[in-house]
């Protein structure tokens, strides 16, 4: 249920894992390109989609008798487009999250904000999450990703529905760990790509990722995740790929920012979510309220938010009193 870069993908690794698939897009001539001309041209140009993967903006359509609804939409327009298929969902589907975001307002995590609209109990509700650059695995770069269910069963016949020769699936019990591993790292790529933009080099770079872990660690750990998921491929593994690449499009707007670009002229030139400018409100919330300190998390709201320099949040970090530094902090 989405037809941008990430949905168009998992439609394509659903396919080749030997399911049947119907994506369901809200433009028109998306969802004709798709079923037409067998392309995504807007967010996957020059790629050849199978001709078996079809499209529709019915979302009746799409739904019908499905196994698994997959959402990716963006995260902070979940609810209120989930609302109107609550009806029609099928009876005993597993919803899977593909959305990497912290709800504003609610400090709601997307399998919560989905448990909450569709009413259905958290062993019906998975995420997907992990190194997931769109552009990489529809090509058939090796990848791999966490499935993550409470209910065993349902996270192992995720995973038997996703695996294909080029992309390897691992499953988890652990929603919470897999979950903010892939909210929070958006937002340590964001820090990341200013201090790119600022033309900082690889000392930095490695400092941010490695403290913007801790920050992730420390988050879960106060919410109950395993700490041990956040150095697999749904923790540490999301935000390398997420900080070093190019394509990742959160660590692309900070990029821009650190160049000079302000907010509003980023947000103009960006033509998908970069999902970390508008969660690291709602990031710093739930932080807040679970006494967590996040400086990084910080430091990128005072930037998008209230105004400071990038120069001045960069300085702000470095000159932070140290305190002894321990394994996992």
């Amino acid at each position: 249920m989405g037809s941008g870069s990430w949905g168009t993908t998992f439609a394509k690794m659903l396919h080749d894992a030997g399911g049947e698939v119907t994506v369901w897009g809200r433009r028109p001539e998306i969802v004709e390109a798709i079923n037409e001309r067998h392309e995504n041209p807007d967010y996957l140009p020059g790629i050849a989609l199978p001709e078996a993967v079809r499209a529709t903006t019915d979302p009746a359509e799409a739904l019908a008798g499905a196994d698994f609804v997959a959402l990716a939409v963006p995260a902070q327009t979940l609810r209120r487009t989930l609302a109107p298929w609550v009806p029609l969902l099928p009876p005993g589907a597993i919803l899977v999250s593909l959305m990497k975001g912290v709800e504003l307002g609610t400090t709601r995590r997307m399998s919560e904000v989905i448990r909450e609209v569709a009413d259905v109990p958290q062993e019906r509700v998975a995420v997907f999450s992990g190194p997931n650059l769109a552009r990489e695995i529809v090509t058939g770069e090796p990848s791999a990703a966490v499935a993550a269910c409470l209910d065993e069963d349902a996270a192992r016949g995720l995973q038997a529905a996703t695996m294909t020769p080029y992309f390897r699936v691992y499953t988890s019990t652990d929603v919470i760990g897999v979950e903010l591993g892939g909210a929070v790292k958006n937002i340590v790529a964001l820090c990341v790509g200013m201090s790119v933009g600022l033309g900082f080099g690889a000392n930095t770079q490695a400092l941010l990722m490695t403290r913007g872990l801790a920050e992730i660690a420390r988050l879960g750990a106060a919410l109950g995740a395993d700490e041990h998921t956040f150095a697999g491929l749904a923790g540490m593994g999301d935000l390398v790929a997420s900080c070093v690449s190019p394509l990742a499009r959160n660590r692309t707007f900070g990029e821009n920012l650190g160049r000079g670009m302000t907010l509003d002229q980023v947000t103009a030139v960006t033509k998908q979510t970069a999902e970390g400018v508008r969660s690291s409100e709602a990031v710093l919330e739930l932080a807040r309220k679970h006494n967590v300190e996040m400086p990084i998390t910080e430091a990128v709201t005072a930037v998008l938010y209230h105004g400071m320099p990038i120069r001045e949040a960069a300085i702000s970090l470095i000159s932070r009193s140290p305190k002894p530094e321990r394994y996992g902090v």
